[in-house]
């Protein structure tokens, strides 16, 4: 297995010095011929159509973009009242380490196979069509779900009491506008909104510590760790309480961390897609794992988990934690936070018109949706699969009625659930790709790259996604505790795709593919015929672009 991050970028060079060497010679490691060029092209032939106009450091800011959104600065308070300090930070990093090992497995299995949307095509190529057909459908119905958006009219009544509905019609268009240009045009936006995302977290940390340390009044230090105390409970008292309280917490956290798919999601819209999205994984992981740990770190110290604003929401963004934070504290930074949530709530909305819009695109590519879909602009964007996505955008009125807080916790806990269930084909992608190498005779070092410890990774994500799932609404099954909206986000998904699996199955008369006749060689044929140079080396100043090179 390659370790060296240094090696792992040389090894998509000019000359690729592998066991990739054999096929060179036109030779599999079965013997049998490998054909020319033209025995991938079916793979790769649609995404041709897409304009290649994104690089490593649009693929990091728009992942960066769809991960940090309302999840940390509107949810995270209802987060710390269900856990406490230290429960809200456990819960962070152990939900953080299943999104490391599902980002590690879906960069090897991009970066062998770099298609748009390539989880949803790995699943095709690797598992099942059947289960790629399951997936893509849900993942374009979780998409079109106007989650974000229904979080703006509850960010707008922070400074409005305007009808929802008008925060619905303009953000709507605004969504609608950014998506109908060409991708350069969203990568550069998203941008932008990113940095101003990452400001903000960064404000959040300075300010927070001034609090802490005294500078706004009284010194605070870890005093709300003491009391109300380092746990919350719910429910019932003592240590069980706590478990319930931190377990209940970990679909909020979930949806905090949604996006991780964004990676390979513009794969075929990238250039050098494999070494972009080695680079982007990498890099995207540790820049939102440590700022996430520093802003709900943050979070604990200046306020109590008893808080009754944060512990009962009352549907509007004065809630937000931050906010309830800073209020009182520095007049206008409230305001400041406020405004970046907006920036992060519509981002947040333009990446899941991408998304979805990309997916079907995706799906049409292996006849699992109307070919219509395929159809792009003169700047190579599939404009019909942008109308279609775009068409969902009024459910987001649902949110003008007056329990617009519930509707954005409905279509929380759906996202969750969804999310959850793309970690689960991330990981048996990346299981069902090692068998397939190792019964055509592969080894792992024939893939263009690789990460340490991916093997007993995809284990590992496995486990605790589908732990996740099955257990996401486990609090509706304590007596008294029922709710319909909540047990339907949290298990909808379970029957729907499994119905829509078994019956595409039946459909096509196919269940698992056989790993022997997995198109590996085609995978391995274009990576040869399509080299990519390393990144260049940066020097002097230029090194500051690290982050985004």
């Amino acid at each position: 297995m390659e370790t060296d991050p240094e090696k792992n970028e040389k090894k998509q060079g000019i000359v690729i010095q592998t066991d990739i060497e054999s096929i060179i010679d036109n030779e599999s490691h079965d013997g049998s011929t490998v054909g020319t060029s033209e025995d991938y092209t079916d793979h790769f032939m649609h995404d041709k159509k897409l304009k290649k106009a994104l690089n490593s450091r649009h693929l990091s800011i728009i992942t960066v973009v769809s991960v940090f959104g309302t999840g940390l600065f509107l949810s995270s308070g209802g987060t710390l009242a269900k856990t406490g300090p230290v429960g809200i930070i456990i819960c962070y990093i152990a939900v953080g380490t299943i999104v490391a090992a599902s980002q590690m497995c879906m960069a090897e299995c991009s970066c062998l196979a770099p298609f748009t949307s390539g989880y949803i095509r790995h699943a095709n190529m690797f598992i099942s069509p059947s289960l790629g057909f399951t997936l893509g459908w849900i993942d374009v119905y979780g998409s079109i779900i106007p989650t974000e958006l229904s979080a703006i009219t509850v960010v707008m009544r922070y400074w409005s009491d305007l009808n929802p509905a008008v925060w619905v019609t303009i953000f709507g268009v605004a969504m609608v506008v950014v998506n109908s240009y060409n991708v350069r045009w969203y990568g550069e936006i998203e941008f932008v909104f990113g940095l101003l995302k990452l400001s903000l977290i960064i404000i959040l940390v300075v300010v927070g510590l001034v609090i802490d340390l005294g500078g706004t009044g009284d010194r605070i230090g870890f005093r709300y760790w003491v009391d109300p105390g380092p746990f919350a409970g719910r429910i019932f008292p003592g240590s069980l309480g706590h478990f319930i309280g931190f377990w209940s917490a970990i679909n909020s956290v979930v949806y905090s961390y949604g996006g991780v798919q964004a990676v390979s999601l513009l794969s075929g819209e990238t250039t050098y897609p494999r070494r972009s999205i080695y680079r982007a994984a990498k890099k995207v992981f540790f820049i939102t794992f440590s700022f996430y740990l520093a802003a709900v770190f943050m979070l604990s110290l200046i306020v109590p988990s008893n808080n009754k604003v944060i512990a009962s929401p009352t549907g509007t963004a004065s809630a937000s934690p931050f906010v309830v934070a800073m209020s009182g504290q520095i007049d206008v930074l409230p305001h400041y936070i406020n405004a970046v949530v907006v920036t992060s709530a519509l981002s947040a909305g333009f990446y899941s018109i991408t998304k979805s819009s990309r997916v079907l695109f995706a799906l049409a590519a292996k006849d699992q949706a109307p070919k219509i879909f395929l159809r792009v602009n003169r700047n190579g964007l599939p404009y019909v699969a942008v109308i279609f996505v775009c068409a969902w955008i009024p459910l987001a009125y649902m949110a003008c009625s007056s329990g617009s807080a519930n509707v954005f916790s409905w279509f929380q806990n759906i996202t969750s659930s969804n999310l959850l269930l793309g970690w689960i084909i991330i990981s048996l992608n990346h299981i069902f790709l090692n068998r397939a190498l190792k019964a055509q005779g592969y080894s792992r070092k024939d893939l263009p790259y690789t990460f340490p410890g991916t093997v007993f990774a995809s284990w590992y994500a496995l486990f605790f996604s589908a732990l996740f799932l099955l257990t996401g609404g486990f609090i509706n099954f304590i007596h008294g505790q029922w709710d319909f909206g909540s047990f339907f986000g949290a298990y909808f998904i379970i029957p729907l795709s499994l119905s829509v699996f078994i019956g595409h199955s039946i459909w096509s008369k196919k269940f698992i593919n056989n790993p022997a006749e997995v198109d590996l060689k085609s995978l391995f044929q274009h990576v040869q015929d399509n080299p990519e140079p390393p990144f260049p080396k940066l020097k002097g100043l230029k090194k500051i672009n690290y982050l985004w090179s």
